[in-house]
């Protein structure tokens, strides 16, 4: 049997600066850093924590439109997941296309 090594936790209060804290994730090697830390913000956020790093992260100077090795950017990339209308909204809504 498959153990869950990480337990969901919902209703936790996140703050600015956790939420900023997101602007400091290092990239791996030979991606952008500032599509990195909108991949992170997007995979560790629910949709309104996100909307709100989106906000951070635009007023730090960070390229919305920061594409992946494959030329692909975030907003693309949610586009294609079917519920996620809320993270994708947020991007369009910061300037993505």
């Amino acid at each position: 049997m498959v153990k869950k090594d990480k337990v969901k936790v919902l209703g936790e209060e996140w703050s600015d600066e956790r939420v900023k804290g997101f602007l400091d994730i290092k990239p791996v090697a030979g991606e952008s850093a500032d599509f990195h830390i909108l991949l992170s913000a997007y995979r560790g956020m629910e949709a309104e924590k996100f909307s709100r790093f989106v906000g951070f992260y635009v007023e730090a100077g960070r390229d919305i439109n920061a594409t992946n090795t494959r030329g692909e950017s975030l907003h693309r990339i949610v586009s294609q997941h079917a519920c996620n209308k809320e993270y994708k909204d947020a991007l369009a809504q910061a300037g993505a296309n």
